[in-house]
């Protein structure tokens, strides 16, 4: 079975970061199998990591052209490993895959973070006399662990990051498998493929996206921040807002931009296009007595898309708080709710010199990575600290509560720009508000009459019954609900007053404020519609 990332960007550290990688030349069952329960405690939630045999390591990568491994060494490999997995407790077995590069064969395997853990292991595999012992990592080793790892070992029993639970609210239907394989497109993976052959139960299990008896699958919740386009409809509030006040927070006009959903990589770049055409500005200077002239923007890209991308992959679902972008003509706020990790003290925040104890969405990171959104591994923050010093831009902040219950990063305009930033907020906020209309215009021409009357009619909280049968004079059939107001709380027009019990007999649906925009934008284009 093909591997689900690119082997080149495995070898080459672009994918993972190179302390979840160990290269073995051949093999040594007594050390591997250390690795192997280290990498399944994932002590560190860092999303466990890859064993690769048949390569030499020289200075930490790779050595070219690798050694390989025979045809009979491969399956005296295999072979070995069925037996030896019966030895780690509780049971786990992880997945291998056999690549080839240079012209070679060698085994990858896969140990993602068990949901069983803590895992113990005999020291010596292959001796008569078992002791078992925990691993962990350690930077870049499998050590030992001492009482003290081992009694947060033990406390970490069942508490699986949210993004790798199974979410039983969900099928296997709400993935999309064109956004599956869009995916393994972007990473240039070979499973892609291996999905014309294969059914998507199986596809998605060997990308470890589903958990479950054979009979009942259940995505795990990667999947559908992935591969849904409503991951909203899983996890309340899973969007993106951005206001623009041209005359900054303390005054009442300001222009708010459509809501921008979508799977996460999805609105990664759609936040940051819309930053970009909106909102960035080069200045070009001639200096005198110079050939060169001197190009310096008001916010750098490359700060903004660690900002966005760390933003949406470090937000706790669970929390129905949607992500933050305030613009000002001096600054853009980012705030993000579910906060750094405890380890992280305030100074570090401010030092940039960042090593979490926890990821709060391990496999999330790790898909964002593939795809180049995110570098992982807590650089976002030296990255825009790093970004904004080398063009004279001031030192971003970043903020948090002493609950973690939030993050705040400010990025501040750089100077060159402020002296034009009141001539020119008026002309912005021009261009915001015209955006902002024409997604409007677009979102309006998307309804119907029946859509616009839900939305009239529901301005106070009525339940379905009502809404379909007095508001619309129809039947309140399932069909009718599909229709006319799924699509209104897909969009967000449309909210439920119950939100964690969608089902309930007491449920009623209100108009959100966004849902009163439109109509207000009807009401100017043409009489409502009785």
């Amino acid at each position: 079975m093909p591997l689900h990332i690119n082997i080149e960007d495995l070898l080459h550290h672009r994918s993972v970061e190179s302390d979840r990688i160990e290269f073995k030349q051949g093999w040594n069952p007594d050390a591997i199998y250390r690795s192997i329960c280290a990498f399944a405690n994932d002590f560190d939630n860092m999303g466990g990591g890859y064993i690769i045999i048949g390569i030499v390591e020289e200075n930490g990568i790779a050595k070219r052209p690798v050694k390989g491994l025979s045809a009979t060494e491969v399956a005296e490999i295999q072979k070995k490993m069925i037996g030896f997995n019966n030895l780690l407790r509780p049971l786990y077995s992880p997945k291998v895959f056999l690549e080839e590069v240079d012209g070679q064969q060698i085994l990858v395997i896969w140990v993602p973070g068990g949901s069983n853990r803590p895992y113990e292991v005999p020291e010596q595999i292959t001796s008569s006399q078992k002791r078992y012992f925990y691993y962990v990592r350690r930077y870049a080793n499998s050590v030992k662990a001492d009482q003290e790892t081992q009694q947060e070992l033990i406390s970490l029993a069942n508490q699986v990051p949210f993004d790798d639970r199974p979410n039983t609210q969900a099928s296997l239907e709400d993935v999309s498998m064109v956004l599956v394989q869009d995916h393994l497109r972007k990473v240039e993976s070979r499973l892609l493929e291996w999905t014309e052959q294969r059914s998507k139960a199986q596809v998605l299990e060997q990308m470890l996206l589903v958990e479950g008896p054979v009979e009942h699958r259940f995505p795990r919740n990667v999947a559908l921040m992935l591969f849904n386009e409503h991951p909203e409809k899983f996890f309340p509030a899973t969007w993106v807002d951005v206001v623009y006040f041209p005359k900054g927070e303390g005054h009442s006009e300001f222009t708010e931009f459509p809501r921008i959903t979508g799977p996460v990589p999805a609105m990664i770049r759609k936040t940051l296009d819309l930053l970009q055409t909106n909102f960035l500005k080069e200045k070009v200077t001639k200096q005198q007595g110079r050939a060169e002239v001197v190009r310096v923007w008001n916010y750098p890209y490359a700060a903004l898309e660690e900002a966005v991308a760390n933003a949406l992959y470090h937000r706790d679902y669970l929390v129905r708080e949607q992500v933050e972008i305030r613009v000002t003509p001096a600054s853009i706020v980012l705030l993000n709710y579910g906060g750094p990790d405890r380890s992280i003290r305030q100074e570090d925040l401010h030092s940039g010199r960042i090593r979490p104890r926890r990821y709060r969405n391990r496999r999330l990171g790790d898909f964002l990575k593939e795809l180049d959104l995110t570098e992982g591994r807590a650089t976002g923050i030296p990255t825009i600290k790093r970004v904004l010093e080398s063009i004279g831009s001031p030192a971003p902040a970043f903020r948090t509560d002493d609950d973690r219950t939030f993050f705040e990063v400010e990025i501040f305009c750089h100077p060159a720009f402020l002296s034009d930033s009141l001539d020119s907020s008026d002309q912005a906020s021009d261009q915001a508000s015209d955006q902002a209309g024409d997604q409007m215009k677009e979102l309006f021409t998307r309804l119907s009459v029946e859509h616009l009357k839900v939305l009239a009619y529901a301005t106070k909280p009525m339940k379905r019954t009502e809404i379909l049968e007095q508001g619309l004079g129809m039947t309140n059939h399932t069909k009718n609900v599909r229709r006319y107001i799924d699509p209104l709380l897909e969009e967000g027009l449309l909210d439920r007053t119950i939100k964690d019990r969608p089902n309930s007999p007491l449920q009623q649906y209100v108009t959100t404020g966004k849902g009163q925009e439109v109509l207000d934008y009807q009401s100017k284009q043409q009489p409502y519609l009785t």
